[in-house]
Formats: C-alpha cells, sequence, structure tokens
C-alpha cells in the first residue's frame, strides 16, 4: 500500500464544488471515478480544499492509498486521459503514509479576480466577477492591510460554518491592478467558509466609497457577519496552491 498525492486544476463552472454529493457532479467524483477505472480498485480521494460549487483551482491537492504497481510519477499522466478536459492532475507523486493533505501545516492562496469595466468580456466570464463602475484599488489596499496577521475573523465567515475557533492567521493580501483586471491574492494558515469571498466583498465596497479603510478594524472586533461586505460571487475565486511547511 501506498500514498499518493495529486495536484489538480479544474475549471469549478460545470461542478457542483470538490466534495462528493449524492445528486450533483462534483470535482471528487470525476477523480474517483477515474481513479477507480485506471487502478481497477475502489479509491476516495480526500482533498486539502473543499471548495464550493463555480470555484477554480490551480493546485488544490489531494491523496489516496492503493496497491497499484504503476510508479506515483506516471498515474497523472493515465489518470488526465480519463478525466474531462476542465480536470487536469499537474503533477502525481508517492508521500509518506501520515501526510494528510487538511492537517499537515501548510501557507493557502486564493486569488479573487474582479473584471472592472464598463461593460463585461465573455473571455473572463468564467473566471471573474463583473463590477461596472471604478473600484479605488488604493482605498482597497489600504483596507486589506488591517486584515494581516493572527484574528478573530467571525465577521468574515459564513454564519453556517461550525468551527472551535474562528481565529486565522493571514500572511499576506495583494492588491493589484493589470488593465481592467483588479486581483486579490490572499496566503494564510487557513481560512473559514467563504471567508475569502466575504474579503473580497468586503474590499469590493470599499473601493466603492461604501466602507472606509479605517472601518476595518471595526468591523474585526464587532465578530458579527453583518458588518462585513457581501460574499462575492463564486466564479471570481481560484485556489492558487498549498505550500506545506
Amino acid at each position: 500500500m501506498k500514498r499518493v498525492k495529486l495536484i489538480v486544476a479544474y475549471d469549478g463552472t460545470n461542478y457542483a464544488g470538490w466534495q462528493q454529493q449524492p445528486n450533483a457532479v462534483t470535482v471528487e467524483q470525476k477523480l474517483n471515478e477515474a481513479l477507480t477505472d485506471l487502478l481497477g480498485e475502489k479509491i476516495e480521494v480526500i482533498g486539502a480544499s473543499r471548495t464550493d460549487a463555480g470555484v477554480h483551482s490551480l493546485g488544490n491537492v489531494a491523496v489516496f492509498d492503493t496497491d497499484t504497481r504503476i510508479p506515483a510519477e506516471k498515474i497523472s499522466y493515465a489518470l488526465n486521459q480519463r478525466l474531462p478536459d476542465d480536470i487536469v492532475v499537474q503533477d502525481s507523486c508517492e508521500v509518506d503514509a501520515d501526510f494528510h493533505p487538511r492537517y499537515c501545516d501548510s501557507i493557502k492562496t486564493y486569488e479573487y479576480r474582479i473584471l472592472n469595466r464598463k461593460f463585461p468580456m465573455p473571455e473572463h466570464q468564467r473566471n471573474t466577477y463583473f463590477v461596472h463602475h471604478k473600484l479605488d484599488v488604493d482605498q482597497m489596499k489600504a483596507a486589506s492591510s488591517y486584515l494581516v496577521g493572527p484574528h478573530d475573523f467571525k465577521s468574515f465567515c459564513s454564519i453556517h460554518a461550525q468551527v472551535k475557533s474562528t481565529v486565522r492567521t493571514i500572511y499576506s493580501i495583494r492588491v493589484s491592478k493589470e488593465e481592467d483586471i483588479i486581483s486579490i491574492r490572499i496566503s494564510g494558515s487557513g481560512f473559514l467558509y467563504n471567508m475569502v469571498r466575504i474579503i473580497a466583498g468586503t474590499l469590493i465596497m470599499v473601493g466603492s466609497g461604501r466602507i472606509k479603510p479605517e472601518q476595518m478594524p471595526q468591523i474585526l472586533a464587532a465578530k458579527d457577519r453583518q458588518k462585513a461586505g457581501p460574499t462575492a460571487p463564486a466564479q471570481g475565486l481560484t485556489m492558487i496552491g498549498i505550500e506545506y511547511l
């Protein structure tokens, strides 16, 4: 028996998220089906991030255990021939039997992309959130700086989250603009349910002038979901990758 790690990229548009569900098509389901077919044994992967419906990935991590004699580094090549075009395994390798993609210490990076122009562009409709009114990027940068470090992010967490603690550490936030696309890239030790999308929605309100940057400490201190901005739509969010420490 060996444990194999996969790095998985996908366009989440056509999937009801990562996690397998009884009445919907998911990324996890497609991986399980393709691996079971390839290896001739029942395979169930364990994913690092259970991304929501419509969320994309450049580098989600999953592991599975197998008795196959196929070298771990060769599995990605054979697996991609069995997967749909919108899911591609970027790498496969053998890891220690006790490696767990969710519980090992890591730095996770997500990026939220906003198309900020007068009219939408069809080529960006699947992986950006369109905002037609001009956003002030400098104000968004100023607001984001208050979120770096360890904080209680209860104000930036879905009320449906079931966690023991809402304290998380953000290592860096970078807000940048290239042509018509504003990117919010966030790295942290871990994220609460919808946390990145709520941060994005709040920063959009800052860029719109509806929240001032200096209000961010009060929003954090309130520990009240109603004080932060809306949850930005899923299609603008991409998991960039995970660095294990």
